[in-house]
């Protein structure tokens, strides 16, 4: 668990879809140290006046990343700095995530807690950012969380099944067992991060 990358190291291209073409792709897609992770970067249009992007489009996206699924809920959070939510799943109705900084940055952290998987009790990681408009990809089957890093962040989500609040459960997230690199190192406040009374509560990762 300690050789996962950050988003500056070179990354794997994805393979392309045979539907994509070439040379025309508006997104570009790199999976992270556990490949069905993907940190997505969707094409800007700037200039002086500010800038366009198509946030998602159902089309690009499965040609893009191969990946045929339906998107049932948004969700939009605010937070302050210091606050992490995590990490966070459901036992059924497992929710694929595409999670992306409307404001602000966060540092995105994903767990594989598939059970049989290669990369089982692994983590990667990401920052995310208004600026970059990068998108992180969160399969089912993975438990999530962050933490924000800017004075405030506004964090949008499309996910795969709906929130059910009776199959919701938590990991705690400095649990040793999993050894989350958090950065710590470059947090820009003094002490612990700011949790909800759920989260203070999480048991560790059963493992």
């Amino acid at each position: 668990m300690s050789d996962n990358p950050t988003t500056s190291e070179a990354l794997t291209p994805h393979k392309r879809s045979a539907h994509q073409p070439e040379g025309r792709s508006p997104l570009t897609v790199q999976p992270l140290s556990i490949p069905d992770v993907l940190l997505i970067t969707p094409r800007v249009f700037g200039d002086d006046r500010g800038f366009f992007m198509e946030s998602f489009n159902q089309r690009d996206f499965q040609a893009a990343t191969g990946l045929d699924v339906t998107f049932v809920q948004d969700n939009h959070s605010r937070s302050c700095q210091g606050v992490l939510r995590g990490l966070h799943y459901q036992v059924r109705q497992l929710q694929g995530k595409l999670v992306r900084v409307l404001a602000g940055e966060i540092l995105d952290v994903a767990v594989d807690i598939r059970t049989g998987s290669p990369t089982y009790g692994r983590w990667v990681s990401a920052r995310l950012n208004a600026e970059s408009h990068q998108q992180l990809w969160v399969p089912p089957g993975f438990a999530h969380g962050f933490v924000v890093l800017s004075e405030s962040a506004d964090v949008f989500y499309k996910t795969t099944d709906y929130y059910a609040p009776q199959h919701e459960r938590a990991i705690r997230w400095n649990d040793p067992a999993l050894a989350i690199d958090w950065q710590r190192e470059n947090w820009p406040w003094q002490g612990e991060p700011t949790l909800s009374e759920k989260d203070c509560q999480a048991p560790p990762f059963a493992g």
